[in-house]
């Protein structure tokens, strides 16, 4: 004969002092939909005592991370997805030693502001 462990017979495992009730699981709740631009429904479960200034209006949509919304009929946009750019196309965004001077003046004229000097 095999044992192992030693829970109790007829116990669950993780089962503990506290039931439902002292979960929360028996508090009214009030469930909201949201959607996301592909169409996908989200339904998440609030308090029903919680202000309504308090649910968010958006969330980030688990189907898909897209951000969803209140709104079914006009849902969040999706993100624009930048285009792939070469390392040409950086260098030449690339400010010049004028710009890139000044700024560094400016960065140290408002530290010395910060110490007092």
């Amino acid at each position: 004969m095999a044992t192992g462990g030693n829970a109790i017979r007829g116990t669950r495992v993780g089962a503990g002092p506290m039931g439902e009730q002292d979960h929360g699981y028996h508090a009214e709740r009030v469930a909201v939909s949201y959607w996301d631009a592909l169409g996908n429904e989200t339904v998440r479960y609030f308090a029903a005592d919680i202000p309504a200034e308090e649910i968010p209006d958006t969330i980030d949509s688990p189907h898909s991370g897209l951000p969803a919304g209140r709104d079914k009929a006009n849902p969040p946009e999706m993100a624009k997805a930048e285009p792939y750019k070469t390392h040409l196309a950086y260098v030449k965004e690339r400010r010049t030693d004028d710009e890139a001077e000044q700024l560094l003046d400016d960065a140290l004229r408002q530290l010395r502001e910060r110490r007092g000097q």
